[in-house]
């Protein structure tokens, strides 16, 4: 079982202070790696500015950080933006947008010739940002959907993710297929309508709906 470290989106906070993770992992053969990763958010309701992090993720398989579009509500109104936490490589921060409960927010993400790109559109019509970050070098293994609190609670609802499309290199489909790896049987948590099929060495994995419904 390969291990994930705790990463903190943006800042540090205070060394006294600890971060409470609830997530879902799915994890490639060690043969294959993660091409494109995609979906849409659905935005939660923000009770109150705290450290708050929610996020979609990919995690290399050095585990030297984790490409994010994270949703931060340390503001009192949620943001949400991409980027690469937090060094090896140093890359700044993209742009992104402020969004409400109910929103929806599509996220994609995927590896080019030289860089990878994230798109994130706001609803129907909405802000759209896309920015480029240089990790290229880094071979993506873990793909995530995580909730990142300190100080604060779950006290959100859940969190739900429809449209999911995930690739990557090779034709093992089980780590699609499989159910996701829950961090220390920490959350309950409902997934649907799994299906993968693979074309030219690709891995495509469609998930209509994964779905942090509370913690345990």
């Amino acid at each position: 079982m390969l291990s994930l470290l705790p990463l903190l989106f943006a800042v540090l906070v205070s060394p006294a202070s600890a971060a409470t993770w609830y997530f879902l992992r799915y994890v490639t053969p060690s043969n294959q790696a993660f091409l494109s990763f995609s979906g849409t958010m659905v935005i939660p309701n923000l009770p109150r500015a705290g450290v708050y992090y929610l996020w979609p993720g990919l995690q290399p398989t050095d585990n030297s950080g984790v490409y994010q579009n994270v949703l931060d509500g340390r503001s009192g109104t949620w943001w949400i933006g991409s980027g690469w936490c937090c060094s090896n490589p140093s890359l700044p921060w993209g742009g992104g947008f402020n969004v409400n409960g109910g929103d929806t927010v599509q996220f994609s993400n995927t590896r080019g010739s030289s860089s990878w790109t994230s798109t994130l559109k706001k609803g129907s019509g909405g802000n759209t940002v896309t920015d480029s970050f240089a990790l290229n070098s880094k071979t993506f293994n873990q793909a995530l959907f995580a909730i990142e609190l300190t100080g604060v609670s779950w006290d959100f609802g859940p969190l739900t993710f429809n449209n999911v499309v995930i690739t990557s290199s090779g034709t093992d489909t089980k780590w699609c297929t499989n159910a996701p790896e829950n961090y220390n049987s920490a959350a309950n948590y409902a997934v649907s309508g799994v299906s993968a099929s693979v074309s030219n060495n690709v891995v495509t994995c469609r998930i209509s709906s994964v779905t942090l419904q509370s913690p345990k």
